[in-house]
């Protein structure tokens, strides 16, 4: 992981060096500077969410980089060291990832999520999906279809229809950035969303992903809302004693957890405590 970590590192220093509290506070990572300092140092590999607000703040905010090229290439990275470390227990030999260009892309990413191994054909079919990762093959399967005529000798066009998951931030209802509020005070932030997809949001939250002294649920239910819906999101927000800055991001999940929309950034609450 000490060559990933030296990517992150120059990337940084391509970027001017912001310091870590300056990259959580002030561009706007939904990371804690301790988490984007732990994965500059290469002793672990960070979490996908992790890395992606140090690319994203550094690449995409400050060096005016395409966000989806951006994506792609970085998670193509963090994939092959993860996928490597899972099946020997380490790294690879020096970390090697190959430079952007020399692998295929596929068509689109995935989220890689946690794989319990339960007998060799549990480990079969995890060793085909490492080799396909790296390898950079995709396997979709999609059935089989004949032609009108039943000739299976002509290759015969599958049509795939799929679902377009999507959201968009509408605004702040309650408490802009920036308001000022009591020390040692209850308040309510809400945000506003649309569903702009095509799918129905059903037992999602918003997850909270950094640390602040202000007090809040670590999730925040998702009332269902579909296509062309909007939906306001209520949270429930304890002020410290001592006067600052809190400033908390969320992220949306799905029932096991999973991110979605890596590409857009967090929702987020950001005032000021203090007396007027």
């Amino acid at each position: 992981m000490g060559a990933f970590a030296d990517r992150l590192w120059r990337l940084k220093q391509e970027a001017g060096d912001p310091s870590y509290e300056e990259m959580s506070v002030h561009l706007g990572a939904a990371a804690s500077r301790s988490s984007l300092a732990a994965a500059a140092q290469g002793r672990s590999l960070p979490s996908w969410e992790t890395t992606w607000e140090f690319v994203r703040v550094l690449a995409v905010d400050r060096l005016g980089h395409d966000p989806v090229a951006v994506e792609k290439e970085w998670r193509q990275r963090w994939t092959r060291v993860k996928v490597a470390r899972n099946l020997t227990g380490s790294s690879p030999a020096a970390d090697a990832v190959p430079a952007v260009g020399t692998m295929p892309e596929p068509p689109g990413t995935t989220e890689l999520g946690t794989i319990r191994l339960r007998g060799h054909r549990h480990l079969v079919a995890v060793v085909a999906g490492a080799l396909a990762v790296l390898t950079g093959a995709v396997v979709f399967v999609v059935g089989h279809r004949r032609t009108a005529s039943g000739d299976a000798g002509v290759p015969a066009a599958v049509s795939v229809t799929s679902d377009r998951d999507d959201s968009q931030f509408e605004g702040d209802i309650t408490y802009p950035d920036g308001t000022l509020v009591p020390p040692n005070s209850s308040f309510t932030k809400i945000w506003r969303i649309r569903n702009t997809g095509t799918v129905v949001w059903a037992n999602r939250f918003l997850a909270r992903v950094n640390a602040d002294p202000c007090q809040t649920p670590q999730a925040v239910p998702i009332p269902q809302t579909r296509p062309g819906e909007v939906v306001d999101i209520a949270v429930a927000v304890r002020t410290p004693n001592a006067p600052g800055t809190c400033k908390i991001y969320w992220k949306m999940a799905d029932e096991q957890g999973r991110t979605l929309f890596p590409l857009k950034r967090p929702v987020f609450l950001d005032v000021q405590v203090g007396s007027s």
